[in-house]
C-alpha cells in the first residue's frame, strides 16, 4: 500500500486515481474531526469537501506529511465556519449521539453521559488544548501534530500531558 506522500506525489503528477485513494483514505477521519468542530452535519460535509477542494487548488510540493497538511486545511476551514457562526449569532446545533452496539438502554445512557461529560470537559479547556485533543482524537501522531501546529515534538508531549491532567480534573468535577 502506497504511503500518503507517495499517493500525493502521484496525484501531483496527474494521477487522479491517487487523489481518489487519498480521498477514500481521509474522508472518514477528516469528517470526524470536522464534525467535532462543526455540529451541523450538512455544514460539516461542506467543510470536508472544501478541504479537498483547497488541497486540489493549492497542490503544494513541500507538504511534508500529507496527513498533517490536510488536517491543517480542515482546521482552518473549521475556524472560518466558527467565525462565521459567531457573526451570525446562530445557536449551536444539538450534539448527535449514536450507540449502535449498546446492548441495553442503561449502557447507552451511561455511554452518552460519559461522552457528554468528556465533551463538556473539552469545552472548558483552553482553546489550544481543546484543539490538541480534537486533532489527537483523529489519530495524528505526535510528529504530525508538531508539524501541523509548528511546535517541537517535546512541546506536543508536554501539552498532551497538561491536557490529560486538566481533563481528568474537569471530568472529576
Amino acid at each position: 500500500m502506497d504511503s500518503d506522500e507517495a499517493l500525493y506525489a502521484r496525484w501531483l503528477g496527474g494521477d487522479l486515481r491517487a487523489f481518489d485513494q487519498l480521498y477514500a483514505r481521509f474522508e472518514r477521519p477528516l469528517f470526524g474531526f470536522v464534525r467535532a468542530w462543526v455540529k451541523d452535519a450538512s455544514e460539516a460535509e461542506d467543510v470536508l469537501h472544501e478541504t479537498f477542494m483547497t488541497a486540489l487548488r493549492e497542490r503544494r510540493r513541500d507538504v511534508g506529511s500529507f496527513r498533517a497538511w490536510i488536517f491543517a486545511i480542515a482546521r482552518n476551514r473549521c475556524a472560518n465556519v466558527a467565525r462565521s457562526q459567531k457573526r451570525r449569532a446562530a445557536p449551536p446545533a444539538e450534539v448527535d449521539a449514536i450507540f449502535a452496539d449498546a446492548p441495553s438502554a442503561d449502557e447507552q445512557l451511561d455511554a452518552h453521559r460519559r461522552a457528554a461529560t468528556l465533551e463538556r470537559a473539552v469545552a472548558r479547556l483552553p482553546t489550544a488544548l481543546a484543539e490538541l485533543y480534537r486533532l489527537r482524537a483523529t489519530g495524528l501522531s505526535y510528529q504530525d501534530l508538531a508539524e501541523l501546529l509548528g511546535i517541537p515534538v517535546g512541546t506536543v508531549k508536554s501539552r498532551m500531558h497538561e491536557m490529560v491532567t486538566r481533563l481528568k480534573q474537569e471530568v472529576a468535577r
